[in-house]
């Protein structure tokens, strides 16, 4: 489990970064991203830095030249922590952005992406930008794809918005005779031992590419023109491990070439995000199972009872809403107490829960966070649910978006 949560939480705390960066809007061009490969000398950036700084002195405008100074001055600073540029590279956004009234913050995000950077890019402008980052939020997890009819083939692998060519046939299948009599039997004959030889080669490379790889398989996409992709998967040519994992029903593609695969992919799209949905649907199923048995079975939800369960090694899976955007904080008040708290906003005015008083933030963490450190101490696992699901809804609504599915009973 915690392998499979180390992994999660990147992703989590990957896309959580991107919504936040994504929504600064600065007030001017004065919004800086940077992207450094892995192969780039940090003493080469920097150097670069610095030049823009000194012409970043010719902007009309004070408070803008400020800012954009400023900000350099900070990427600079953290660039100073880094000896190497991390192997997928390193990406910094920086800036001044609006804050209540005419108040503004410095934010200062550095993301090492899942994905290596190719290219070195330097941008000031009003929003930051993110484009090349975007791609990366896809799911990462691997489909197979298959396109086919009697003339060619081609087999593939999707991972996240990339798509693959593994392999091409053609298929040396006739398509028409003009013999007659005994003859157009024997040549029919000959036609449908080529086309079975055919679907064997193709359904040999898919096992051996597909099912001898250490790739662990979500699905396998099959389309392809008319009825062939049909034919090939109803007379079991694939190995019995591969039909399993054929998402039904097939598609309907022009090409099966790689053309094909792509036509294949977006036509697929819906299939791909339901099945998803059909994991976090199958624990919320669970959950509401369990809700339903005298006094809740092994369920539990809201914040206080699930971290408890949890700390106390009770939890095996804990239900998180990706909707939740809230904080853990340690704060202490003026007259000494100290506590842990949620808060929705760090922003806000926080007060203390035994005098009421202003409390100052010592220390704070995502609320999800703080969930997948309790899941890895007791070796729990930790499922992000979407809210692109009614049962996903339902967890933010009913239960706060917190919920959790016992080993045993608290």
């Amino acid at each position: 489990m915690g392998e499979t949560n180390s992994i999660d939480r990147a992703r989590y705390d990957f896309k959580k970064a991107m919504q936040e960066i994504t929504n600064y809007k600065g007030r001017g061009t004065e919004l800086i991203s940077v992207y450094i490969p892995g192969t780039k000398m940090i003493s080469d950036v920097t150097a670069y830095l610095r030049d823009e700084q000194s012409q970043a002195s010719n902007i009309k405008s004070k408070a803008t030249m400020k800012n954009v100074t400023g900000a350099i001055d900070s990427i600079m600073a953290r660039l100073k922590t880094y000896k190497f540029a991390p192997a997928n590279g390193l990406v910094i956004f920086c800036g001044e952005v609006p804050r209540a009234g005419d108040q503004t913050k410095m934010v200062q995000y550095a993301i090492e992406p899942p994905e290596p950077i190719t290219a070195f890019l330097y941008r000031c402008d009003s929003e930051f930008f993110t484009e090349p980052l975007q791609s990366m939020l896809l799911d990462k997890k691997f489909y197979g794809l298959i396109v086919i009819d009697r003339k060619e083939a081609t087999i593939g692998l999707l991972s996240g918005s990339k798509i693959s060519v593994l392999k091409h046939f053609d298929s040396l299948v006739p398509s028409k005779h003009h013999q007659g009599g005994q003859s157009s039997v024997r040549f029919e004959r000959l036609i449908e031992i080529a086309a079975h030889e055919f679907y064997v080669k193709v359904a040999d490379s898919a096992t051996n590419l597909f099912l001898s790889s250490i790739l662990d398989l979500q699905g396998i996409l099959v389309g392809g023109p008319g009825a062939t992709k049909d034919f090939f998967v109803k007379e079991e040519f694939l190995h019995h491990e591969l039909r399993k994992k054929v998402v039904s029903p097939l598609f309907d593609t022009g090409y099966t070439d790689e053309s094909g695969l792509k036509e294949l992919v977006e036509n697929a799209k819906g299939a791909i995000i339901d099945m998803k949905l059909t994991v976090e649907k199958e624990y919320m199923q669970r959950l509401f199972r369990e809700i339903r048995k005298e006094d809740a079975g092994l369920s539990t939800y809201g914040e206080e009872q699930v971290r408890a369960a949890a700390e106390m090694g009770s939890a095996e899976t804990i239900l998180l809403s990706e909707a939740l955007n809230k904080f853990r904080v340690d704060v202490e008040c003026p007259s000494g107490h100290k506590c842990t708290m949620t808060v929705e906003d760090l922003d806000g005015k926080i007060t203390c829960p035994t005098c009421g008083a202003l409390v100052k933030i010592d220390k704070s963490q995502d609320l999800i966070d703080s969930f997948f450190e309790i899941a890895e101490a007791y070796n729990s696992h930790v499922q992000i649910i979407s809210g692109d699901s009614e049962e996903g809804d339902m967890l933010l609504r009913a239960f706060g978006g917190i919920a959790a599915l016992l080993r045993y009973k608290v």
